[in-house]
């Protein structure tokens, strides 16, 4: 048995193999997408091939367990597809559009979930959230735009029980204290949460925005 069959224990790896269970076939596919067509089209660095487990894949079904069953997804300047391919690898009771203004960005991702044989469940459609026309249970988004900018592209896509989910780092909580009139003005809601795809997986920080 291969290296590559045979993970060691443990390994990010092995952990994805654990997290996506059967549809880690899949999940695998769309890393060695990443690191290949992902990196020559300049979504992907190279730096980043040797850890696009840790810190994309599974970082990103982190979120599956604050999405409820069933929910309507857009992930909003999906760029390589994070979170939004992930989530709809690990989650097939969820229908995920996958928005993107770029058009090297929108080809690769309709290309991607063309390959990885989603497309019956995955849209991908070219536009930026603030011109797009639609109502969601969940808006996803990682690494778009600071809370002062990214909550008013979005509000208008959240459905009435709607929420944001953005993926951030160590300054979230600062990001949330910058926004604290808006929250008020528009009747919103936000905290920070540390969630995990895995007990041994690294923790994803998340802003949760929310209707009062």
């Amino acid at each position: 048995m291969s290296e590559h069959d045979a993970p060691e224990a443990g390994s990010p790896t092995a952990i994805a193999r654990q997290v996506f269970g059967s549809r880690f076939d899949v999940a695998e596919r769309y890393r060695d997408l990443l690191a290949t067509q992902g990196m020559e089209w300049g979504l992907i660095g190279p730096r980043e091939i040797d850890r696009l487990w840790e810190r994309h894949l599974l970082n990103s079904v982190a979120l599956a367990d604050l999405i409820p069953e069933g929910s309507e997804v857009i992930d909003v300047g999906s760029g390589a597809g994070l979170p939004g391919i992930p989530l709809a690898i690990l989650r097939p009771d969820l229908g995920m559009t996958l928005l993107e203004p770029l058009l090297r960005r929108y080809n690769f991702l309709t290309q991607a979930v063309d390959n990885l044989g989603i497309s019956d469940r995955v849209g991908v459609e070219r536009g930026r959230a603030e011109e797009y026309d639609g109502s969601f249970d969940i808006v996803t988004c990682r690494a778009v735009a600071p809370l002062s900018k990214l909550l008013p592209w979005v509000l208008g896509l959240l459905g009435p029980r709607g929420e944001v989910l953005a993926l951030k780092g160590s300054s979230a909580a600062d990001e949330v204290g910058a926004v604290a009139a808006y929250l008020t003005k528009n009747r919103l809601h936000a905290h920070v949460v540390h969630v995990r795809a895995h007990l041994e997986a690294e923790a994803t920080t998340v802003v949760r925005v929310r209707r009062s």
